[in-house]
Formats: C-alpha cells, structure tokens, sequence
C-alpha cells in the first residue's frame, strides 16, 4: 500500500518550483523518495526551494519558460524523465476594460502556451518513460468558476484543462498519463505580499468556503504526489478539484 504511492526510482520535472505550491510540491516529491529537477528564473529563490528538500540527488536549472529559447535549454539538460509538472504561472487580476494586448500575450504565454511548448517538446524528443506521469496546476477558475477580473486568468487555464483532455488521448498509447489539479484559493506569499486585498477581505473571502479557510501548499503537493505515482496509475484525463468544498455552492 506504502510503495504504491512512493516516488522511489522515478525522476521527477517541477517548473515553477522557486515559490508557493511549486516549492511545496518540490520537497513534497523528495519526500516522496523522487530524483527531482527544479526548474525557475529566480536563481536564489529556487536555491531556497532544493535547501529544503530531502536527500542530495536533485538538480536545479534556471530557465525563462516564457521562451522557446528556455524552453530549448531545459529539455537539453534533462534525460529520461518519469513524471512532469508544470506549475510556473502568472496571476494578475485585471477587469476586462482595463486589459491591454501585453496583458493577454503574457498571461495566456506564461500560463498555457509554455505549458504546450514545454510538454510538445519533451514527447518530441521522447524525455518521457513508458507509464510517465504528467500533471498540470490548473485552477477551479478555468472550469468549475469565476471571478469578477479573472477573464484572461481563468481563459489561460481553461486553455490547460482542454489541452489536458486532449493530450490525455493521444499519449494513452504510450502509457503516458496527462492530468489537472484544479486548486481554490491556496495561502502563498501572493496573498501576503498583495497591496490589493486587505486582511479582512480575505476573511470575507475565506467564509465562502464551506472548511472555513484556504488551502496550505503541501496540501496541493500532496495530490501531485498521488497524481505521478503507481496510486493513479489508472486515472488519466481527469482534473482533480482541491478547492475545500467551495465549488459545492
């Protein structure tokens, strides 16, 4: 029972690994007993994140994933890999009135394209094993719901939840699994360090949910391990809603 959700002798690929949920699913999978590779733009951040995982087998590698030219140089120092996550992500509110042409081009690039890019690449160049796992963060907004500003934030993760489906069916015939995870408000420095909201309108926020509060990163980290271990070996095309009951009103 043990085993079957242990990552021992699997290598596992985090983008977006140098903060919040990707740092959590980091040190989760090394846990977990995975070889990891981190992979980020911040330098230091992404040293904090490989400081605290567990053993000395993980490798860290800077990349801007919002080019073809990162992306190029990450595959180009990965071999054979057995499971994949792509968590790196831009969150910016912006009413639809307001959103200029950048706004889109760089949301909708960082959040979904990349991802594209970035998973085309490593089936192209077969990084991935026979019954690999691959698991995107998406967001309860680009599927189950919305919120006023979100329009350009929940189209990018929608675009990842199709992509998902559709890759699901085409990788099948590999063994290779393609999922979502689709988080509610999770407690990361993004809130803490936001100008915007105000601790009582995140108190307002947290009544919305019937658990009475938001998610902790490890707890999305958690369902990442479950998603690329033999456990879901046989779940493949799914999103996998953490969201504390919010989407049941």
């Amino acid at each position: 029972m043990i085993d079957a959700f242990s990552l021992k002798n699997k290598t596992i690929l985090i983008t977006g690994a140098s903060s919040g949920i990707g740092r959590a699913m980091a040190i989760a999978c090394s846990e977990a007993g995975a070889s990891v590779i981190i992979s980020a733009r911040n330098a230091d951040r992404l040293h904090e994140t490989e400081l605290q995982m567990i053993g000395d087998q993980h490798i860290s590698i800077i990349a801007d994933l919002s080019t073809l030219e990162g992306i190029d140089l990450l595959v180009s120092k990965i071999n054979k890999i057995d499971g994949f996550i792509s968590n790196a992500g831009v969150v910016e509110p912006l009413l639809l009135q307001f959103i200029e042409t950048t706004d889109i081009e760089k949301t909708i690039n960082i959040n979904g394209i990349s991802t594209i890019q970035l998973t085309r690449k490593l089936v192209q160049e077969k990084k991935l094993n026979k019954g690999s796992s691959i698991v995107f963060t998406s967001s309860i907004n680009g599927n189950k719901c919305a919120y006023i500003g979100s329009t350009i934030y929940a189209a990018s993760k929608g675009m990842l939840n199709g992509f998902m489906k559709a890759s699901a069916l085409e990788l099948a015939s590999k063994q290779i699994r393609v999922n979502c995870i689709e988080p509610g408000m999770v407690d990361t420095n993004l809130l803490n360090n936001s100008s915007s909201i105000s601790n009582e309108d995140l108190e307002v926020d947290k009544s919305k949910y019937p658990l009475k509060r938001y998610g902790k990163p490890e707890e999305i980290a958690w369902a990442a391990v479950y998603l690329l271990s033999n456990a879901s070996a046989w779940i493949t095309g799914t999103s996998l809603v953490i969201d504390g009951g919010y989407t049941l009103q």
